[in-house]
């Protein structure tokens, strides 16, 4: 079959996507930036291509082939700001007019458990999603899932961040709320698995694993996995804004999608019993088993997919292609090269470089720098990096976004996503024997260049010592 994968970048879709192509079918890919999509790390490429369209675009149902069987519909607004709502409908009231005028014969969907009484914004918007699909003149099937525990999911990752850093947590009284946990594993064999049954169409189900448990007994089951003794007490009154900044400050997630986690944390998330996995046959595992295979994936280095991949539709146009082009212009540069030895080496340093392998030199100064920015608002350091050798277009490391990354041409680019007056890009190349090492910033008005000059002698010891630890 030919299938439309919206959302390609993110989390869901590039844990599907392998299993689609290995399946037989033809993928089409829809993604806003072709320079950040990789079509040569995926086998069978023959089977898959990729068409750039910003689903936001009111002409966007022009750029989509009409020759599509099944439409998958995965795009989601977890980490934006302001009224997400209005962007979430105006996406899916354009996908409507392409699927009105295609050949689609289904359009999967993938939203949340909607049970409760009172829902929160993100649950109330995801909703509203399904009810616009729903309005299309060909069958939807909408898939409703809670918590999703995988290597690389915001949930996964967030709740590992407090079990392993907090031997004591002392937590907002949403704990003590339920959810329905699902295995990343058993959300993608009930995608394919609905996949042109007409059983199906038309119809919603709830999707989810075999345990009913709040989130502190999440986070204490999890602690139990990883062999750690934790404690957990509960708070009475505990704001959202200051449940927010908890989150925030403590885990890797951003501030934006902490205040909605937090907003959709105080809501049961409980399913409506179906019978939809006796009738594909499949598993559902128990949370205790996703994590240790989420443990597995994570310590064999292979982890497909993570939360901070995809960058996610804002209104913001920031093409990678763009970035690529570092100003030569208006700029401040630190530019530093060293002769080295061992060019492969050299090599290989640079490309595991970020997350638990750090700077190479000062990494308590990056700390802090990091530290800085999540007090203002931004990614902080705990993102770190998704494999700790290997670097692709659009992965993550640390507060920075891999813009170009080629060890055949021995370059890597990086451009900063931490809270800045200015733009910066940090880039490492070798040519004839020598490590060239050179950040770029392009400052905002007289507070950017503030900024540099108030940095700059922090950047001496910093940048010295960071190239000659690479050069070796």
């Amino acid at each position: 079959m030919r299938i439309l994968l919206t959302g390609a970048t993110g989390y869901i879709a590039q844990r599907l996507l392998p299993v689609l192509l290995g399946q037989g079918h033809q993928v089409v890919c829809v993604v806003r930036d072709l320079s950040r999509f990789d079509l040569g790390k995926f086998q069978h490429p023959h089977s898959l291509s990729a068409v750039e369209v910003d689903l936001l675009d009111k002409d966007a149902e022009r750029k989509l082939p009409a020759d599509i069987d099944i439409a998958f519909y995965l795009v989601h607004s977890l980490n934006v700001s302001g009224k997400f709502e209005s962007l979430e409908e105006k996406v899916a009231q354009n996908f409507v007019k392409y699927v009105n005028q295609s050949q689609v014969k289904q359009v999967i969907y993938l939203g949340g458990i909607t049970n409760a009484d009172k829902l929160s914004r993100h649950l109330s918007s995801r909703n509203h999603v399904e009810q616009i699909l729903g309005s299309a003149n060909k069958p939807l099937t909408t898939l409703r899932a809670g918590i999703i525990v995988g290597s690389g999911s915001s949930s996964f990752e967030i709740i590992r961040d407090l079990v392993e850093k907090l031997p004591v947590m002392i937590a907002p009284r949403w704990l003590k709320t339920k959810t329905q946990p699902i295995a990343i594993r058993n959300v993608i064999e009930f995608l394919t698995a609905v996949m042109a049954d007409e059983y199906c169409y038309g119809k919603s189900f709830d999707i989810y694993g075999p345990d009913i448990l709040t989130y502190k007994q999440m986070l204490l089951s999890f602690a139990e996995v990883r062999k750690f003794k934790r404690s957990i007490i509960t708070l009475p009154v505990m704001t959202p804004r200051l449940s927010s900044y908890w989150l925030y400050f403590v885990t890797s997630t951003s501030y934006t999608l902490a205040q909605n986690l937090v907003e959709s944390m105080k809501v049961d998330v409980v399913a409506r019993e179906n019978s939809l996995s006796q009738r594909y046959k499949i598993h559902l595992m128990s949370y205790k088993e996703a994590i240790h295979i989420a443990f597995d994936k994570i310590e064999q280095n292979l982890v497909l997919s993570t939360w901070n991949d995809a960058l996610g539709f804002s209104g913001k146009k920031r093409r990678n292609s763009k970035l690529i082009q570092v100003p030569k212009y208006g700029v401040f540069n630190d530019k530093k090269c060293r002769k080295t030895a061992n060019q492969d080496l050299a090599l290989e340093r640079i490309f595991s470089i970020g997350g638990l392998t750090g700077w190479y030199y000062a990494n308590w100064l990056w700390e802090f720098r990091g530290l800085l920015d999540k007090l203002f608002g931004g990614v902080g350091l705990k993102r770190g990096r998704k494999n700790p050798t290997l670097l692709n277009v659009g992965d993550h490391v640390d507060f920075w976004r891999v813009i170009y990354a080629s060890k055949k041409e021995r370059r890597l680019l990086l451009y900063a996503e931490m809270k800045l007056p200015g733009e910066a890009w940090l880039e490492f190349r070798i040519e004839d024997g020598v490590v060239w090492q050179t950040a770029t910033f392009r400052p905002h008005g007289l507070a950017g260049r503030l900024y540099w000059y108030a940095v700059l002698p922090f950047h001496y010891f910093i940048f010295n010592g960071m190239i000659n630890k690479i050069a070796v």
